[in-house]
């Protein structure tokens, strides 16, 4: 029989603390960049409606103004109107002697053009001013705009690689016949208790705990349990096929798993786990220590 290596549970308990560590932060650091970038998103997009809004409200003048400038320019180009001064009616004498008649040119002048007004000019320059001042910022927020989600792609992906590695870790530790749990057995990290329950108000010890199975829903393959833990009840529902529950006691270092990996009609099998010292031992263990060390 294989004497169980007492350093295993210390190194597996602290990998398992280094990884939720690791996990916390990941998921710390993310969060704070997404409300940053966020934040930023809505800043510029706020920055961006108040410059359209002065565009709009200096295009509305400067359309006001053109407008203006138009009827001026109307109203100073008008062609004027050239009346000829009445001639005296000729007698009947001279109507006869005079047989061919006498044509007359009228020249008109032609008006000369409005000089240009300076207001026009400095209405354009702000317009021309306001039109470069908005693509600038435009140019601007779609430069932050890919940025930001170039950061959020990269975040993203970085926090789905850790979740996904994470997940297959932990789906590797989850047994689903009676081999795999031999196989984790071989580990020599944990205690495992495989267990066989009827649906039931009577409790059955499982390890450290008591386990009673109340309600099986065969379709969806989940159940109910009840649980005494530490000589507290408590209720589990809906839980899934393979679905682990952790369950903290007092005594432990790390928390107890409780994992079925079969359901059929009002009965399920599956196994639990605990940490293989309990916190006493350890405690017991690490005093022990120094006296070693200094004998």
């Amino acid at each position: 029989m294989e004497t169980p290596n007492p350093n295993a549970a210390p190194i597996a308990r602290t990998g398992v603390m280094l990884l939720l560590i690791a996990l916390c932060g990941i998921a710390g650091i993310s969060t704070f960049y997404f409300v940053r970038e966020h934040r930023q998103s809505q800043q510029l997009a706020t920055s961006n409606q108040a410059l359209t809004a002065n565009l709009n409200q200096v295009q509305g003048q400067l359309q006001a103004l053109t407008d203006k400038l138009n009827a001026l320019s109307a109203a100073q180009t008008a062609p004027a109107v050239v009346s000829e001064p009445a001639q005296p009616r000729p007698s009947a004498t001279v109507e006869r002697i005079h047989k061919k008649p006498v044509h007359r040119t009228v020249v008109a002048h032609k008006p000369q053009p409005a000089p240009d007004d300076p207001r026009w000019s400095q209405v354009q320059g702000q317009l021309s001013d306001q039109q470069k001042q908005l693509a600038m910022t435009r140019e601007e927020m779609e430069k932050n705009r890919a940025e930001l989600d170039g950061r959020l792609n990269s975040t993203r992906d970085e926090l789905n690689g850790t979740i996904t590695h994470t997940r297959d870790e932990l789906n590797s530790s989850i047994a689903r016949t009676h081999d795999e749990v031999v196989v984790l057995q071989k580990r020599g990290e944990r205690n495992y208790y495989e267990f066989h329950l009827d649906k039931s108000k009577t409790f059955q010890r499982v390890g450290p705990v008591s386990v009673s199975l109340r309600k099986v829903n065969l379709k969806h393959k989940n159940y109910n349990v009840a649980l005494m833990v530490d000589d507290v009840e408590l209720e589990k529902k809906n839980v899934n096929m393979l679905e682990p529950v952790w369950i903290t006691l007092s005594d432990r270092p790390q928390p107890v798993e409780l994992v079925v990996n079969q359901v059929h009609k009002d009965q399920i099998t599956g196994y639990l786990s605990e940490p293989k010292y309990k916190k006493s031992e350890l405690s017991a263990s690490a005093a022990a220590a120094p006296d070693k060390a200094a004998q």
